[in-house]
């Protein structure tokens, strides 16, 4: 039965089946096939979004839906210009550092790129950028969306390995730092090899004045991360606070948002939001359905019967999860991977919270590889480029991000992980 699970999956999303509905279908299958009471799918499908954390999903995705569409990450970009672009390929610099201010707003890949693409492509495309390698680097940006707390991914996944929200977000922050700073490396060499012209010159008086008007925006990191870490607040109670602060900034501080935007805003992130639970009550099916049948035990044993190098294992784990990430998108993925993997890595003596960071870095690195690559298409509509000028340009972030990742697995205490 197992086998006839899998092989319906893969059938499913080979002739384009949705992945939620996917999954839903093949466990339906496998379950009457093994003489399972159909009731079950429904009981297991509430219980899967049965959880308080989920709560902070549509809330961290609605808070960064609202900083996306205002002014918010305009004045993000003007501040990072005022302490970057000085230099060669400054712009370039700027891109990185952008992105990583809003990944700490919005938890979101796709957001992230979109916002940062939206407000910084004309002016990169004026100054003589080769856009394809400009529109790759914001993409690659983006993916510290889901790394750099909050992460909708996170939480997605403290809720299935059943571990502690805020320690995956004081986890993540300083494996983001390092993917924006090797990005910003790379940045920087092709300012200099292409001739990239330098930015705004550097002037204490315009960092001051740009500190400024970005001031609340940057304050939102601030206040969520600080009221989670000191013990304010829960993650799921950031979330309501990041929404209320999101809308007292975009109505009376930058006034940028009218009531109608806000209504479509709402709307969207509750479409987003359906998605997510939806395929979170399928994978709950699937995921009971696998343990019942002992399939993440069998699994484990038999990866652990090729080696008892755990170097050697965690390889393998990752390159499923990077192959992975090539074909599904993140949540999904999560979803489905999380129950096989975790009892192999523990049984390695990998600490959860260590393996959660691992799989969102590797499935961030999904959101860059065709062909699901979400950050590629995002990138692609706000620059009107053909994907595969894109995808070319994008090979050396791609491999710095997997260099990243290697240390992640290998070496986490560079990282302030615990192996």
């Amino acid at each position: 039965m197992t086998l006839l699970l899998f092989a319906l999956f893969m059938l499913f999303l080979l002739v384009g089946v949705p992945v939620a509905f996917a999954i839903g279908a093949s466990s339906v299958v496998a379950l009457y096939g093994a003489g399972v009471p159909l009731m079950v799918v429904s009981q297991r499908m509430f219980s899967g979004i049965d959880s308080f954390a989920l709560i902070a999903v549509p809330l961290f995705i609605l808070a960064g839906d609202l900083m996306a569409q205002g002014k918010v990450s305009e004045k993000l970009v003007e501040f990072a210009d005022a302490l970057f672009g000085f230099l060669k390929g400054g712009l370039a610099i700027v891109s990185v550092l952008a992105g990583m201010f809003f990944a700490a707003i919005s938890g979101s890949g796709a957001a992230t790129t979109a916002a940062i693409g939206s407000t910084l492509v004309p002016e990169l495309r004026r100054k003589g950028y080769d856009p394809a390698s400009v529109a790759s680097l914001i993409a690659a940006s983006g993916t510290i969306g889901v790394v750099i707390p909050p992460s909708v991914p996170m939480i997605i996944y403290a809720v299935m390995a059943q571990q502690s929200v805020s320690q995956l977000f004081l986890n993540g922050f300083l494996p983001g730092v390092v993917m924006g700073a090797v990005l910003m490396v790379i940045a920087i060499v092709q300012g200099y090899r292409r001739q990239y012209p330098r930015g705004s010159a550097f002037s204490l008086r315009t960092i001051a004045r740009t500190l400024g008007s970005a001031f609340w925006g940057l304050l939102t990191p601030v206040i969520i991360l600080g009221g989670i870490f000191s013990g304010i607040f829960t993650p799921s109670e950031a979330a309501v606070v990041a929404v209320n602060y999101a809308l007292l900034v975009s109505l009376f501080i930058y006034r940028d948002l009218t009531l109608r935007q806000i209504y479509h805003i709402m709307v969207r992130s509750a479409i987003t939001t359906a998605v997510i639970m939806f395929v979170i009550a399928t994978s709950a099916v699937l995921s009971w359905t696998l343990a019942s049948w002992n399939v993440p035990g069998t699994i484990a044993q038999s990866v652990l019967a090729l080696s008892t190098n755990p170097y050697v294992i965690m390889l393998l784990v990752v390159t499923v999860i990077l192959l992975t990430g090539i074909f599904i998108e993140t949540a999904s993925a999560l979803i489905i991977l999380t129950p096989v993997l975790l009892p192999l890595v523990m049984q390695l003596g990998i600490d959860p919270i260590h393996f959660g960071i691992i799989i969102v870095v590797g499935l961030a690195i999904g959101m860059i590889t065709p062909p699901v690559a979400i950050n590629l298409y995002v990138a692609s509509s706000v620059t009107g480029l053909p994907l595969e000028r894109i995808a070319r340009a994008v090979v050396p972030y791609l491999l710095s991000l997997v260099a990243v990742l290697v240390l992640v697995v290998y070496v986490p205490i560079l990282l302030g992980l615990s192996g």
